[in-house]
């Protein structure tokens, strides 16, 4: 059979067993051979880019279709793409993973490696380690993705004046924060007052504590879902958050879901 008289809408029951059982070495090399074939598998499945052939591996549109479905597939996709900035860039949008397979100068790169977390902070662990210790760049990175901190060098991570500075960036990074910063008062008020939703990382103790989470409701008012059950039954803090946020009304006690006053103000 022709490579190019494959038809991936009908194959042979025996090749579509092993393409959904993801058997792909047992599958003739034939149908790996052609393109339309090779789309189908990755997009169920990127891994399967490991059994195209070099051709399709430099393929931009299978590549992506692979990495769209699972960023690890890079690992598979061509020498010359993974050295392509323009290709690599268009990757992370789909997966920081990719950015581990760019090329060392683009990862100490500051420019594309902001480009890379903007499309997911967990691309940070693939940056550069100068750049991990870079503070006032890890600042900047945790502004476009939280999972930045986590990443960060040790030695900013344990920085208390570095982390009450990355809260204040972005809310959510106090959830790689260390345990004891997640159990800092000052810390977490001002990760709840850049974004209410922060509230969810902060330790029990602070989020059993009427002043962070009013402030958290402030900031954002459906942040009451992540309150202790005693808070969504305070008439004050239900109030403060349905006037953020209508739509709150629904993480209130039902006593305060039947409250006039706290209905009207969420309306």
């Amino acid at each position: 059979m022709n490579s190019n008289e494959i038809n991936p809408n009908q194959l042979p029951k025996r090749v579509r067993k092993l393409l959904d059982e993801r058997k792909y070495s047992r599958i003739p090399k034939r149908y790996f051979d052609n393109k339309d074939f090779v789309l189908e598998a990755v997009k169920e499945d990127g891994g399967a880019l490991k059994y195209a052939p070099e051709e399709l591996r430099n393929d931009k549109e299978v590549v992506l279709e692979a990495v769209k479905e699972d960023g690890r597939a890079l690992e598979y996709a061509s020498e010359e793409l993974k050295n392509n900035t323009d290709f690599i860039l268009e990757a992370v949008k789909y997966t920081g993973y990719a950015l581990k397979y760019a090329p060392e100068e683009l990862r100490e790169d500051k420019d594309f490696v902001l480009k890379a977390v903007s499309h997911g902070g967990g691309a940070f662990y693939y940056a550069s380690e100068e750049l991990r210790e870079d503070k006032d760049f890890v600042l900047e990175a945790v502004r476009y993705g939280r999972g930045a901190l986590k990443y960060a060098s040790e030695e900013l991570r344990g920085d208390r004046a570095f982390v009450l500075e990355a809260v204040k960036q972005n809310g959510n990074a106090l959830h790689y924060a260390l345990r004891k910063f997640r159990n800092d008062k000052e810390v977490v008020l001002e990760a709840v007052k850049e974004d209410g939703y922060a509230l969810e990382y902060a330790s029990r103790r602070l989020r059993n504590d009427k002043e962070v989470v009013l402030e958290a409701v402030k900031s954002n008012g459906r942040a009451l879902y992540h309150a202790p059950r005693e808070f969504r039954n305070d008439k004050e803090v239900v109030l403060e958050a349905v006037k953020r946020d209508g739509y709150a009304l629904e993480y209130a006690s039902r006593k305060l879901r039947n409250d006039k006053e706290v209905v009207l103000e969420a309306v």
